[in-house]
């Protein structure tokens, strides 16, 4: 029984490896790179990734916690 698992976990491993398309990035285009409001994004984004995963994340599952979340009024069947 371990044995035929182990062949159909392969086997399923070698379908998704051969079955997978090569990563690509975007096309670069010239007439968006350069606009300002990108350049203020590049910037920006690494800022909020940063807030979310520092502040926003942690408080919110401090809210979400049974005591707190009552008080806080936090929604915890969704």
């Amino acid at each position: 029984m371990r044995r035929r698992l182990e062949s159909i976990t392969a086997g399923l491993a070698l379908v998704v490896l051969l079955g997978a398309a090569p990563a690509a990035a975007d096309d670069y285009d010239a007439t968006e790179a350069g606009n300002p409001l990108r350049l203020a994004a590049y910037l920006l984004h690494p800022v909020g990734v940063l807030l979310d995963v520092l502040i926003l994340r942690p408080a919110h599952w401090l809210a979400s916690q049974p005591v707190i979340a009552e008080l806080v009024g936090h929604d915890t069947d969704s």
